[in-house]
C-alpha cells in the first residue's frame, strides 16, 4: 500500500469510529493555504477537529508524537478559519487519532479526545 492509501484507510476507520460513538462527520480534508484538518465531526456538545495519523506497526515515530507544536499551530489556524466561515455554538475540541495498519487492515485505533488546546496560540474561538 502507498502512504496515501494507508492514510485514506486510517481516515475512513476513524470516521466509522466517530459515527459509532454518536458523531456526525461534517467535513473531511478541510484545507486552507498552509493547513488541513483531516476530519471535522460534531455531536450535541462538541465540534471536533481530528488529526489522523496512520502508521505501520514498526514505525519509528508514533502518530501522537508526529503532532508537534508546528502541526498543532497549523490545525488551530485552519480550525479558526473553519469556525469563522461556519459559525457554531458548539465547543471546539482538538483530537488526535493514531491508526495502526498492517497488511492493508486496521489493527487498532487509539483516540485521544481533547488532545491539546489553544493555550499559547494567537487564536480565539
Amino acid at each position: 500500500m502507498t502512504a496515501s492509501e494507508i492514510g485514506k484507510l486510517g481516515e475512513e476507520a476513524v470516521c466509522e469510529y466517530l459515527a459509532e460513538n454518536g458523531y456526525r462527520i461534517v467535513k473531511r480534508n478541510y484545507r486552507i493555504r498552509g493547513g488541513e484538518i483531516d476530519i471535522i465531526a460534531e455531536n450535541d456538545e462538541y465540534i471536533a477537529f481530528v488529526e489522523v495519523k496512520s502508521r505501520k506497526p514498526d514505525s519509528m515515530v508514533s502518530g501522537f508524537e508526529a503532532v508537534n507544536k508546528r502541526k498543532k499551530s497549523l490545525i488551530i489556524k485552519t480550525a479558526s478559519d473553519y469556525c469563522c466561515k461556519n459559525p457554531s455554538e458548539l465547543q471546539p475540541r482538538f483530537d488526535v487519532a493514531e491508526v495502526i495498519i498492517d497488511g492493508g487492515a486496521v489493527n487498532s485505533i487509539d483516540y485521544i479526545f481533547n488532545a491539546y488546546d489553544t493555550t499559547g496560540y494567537n487564536f480565539i474561538f
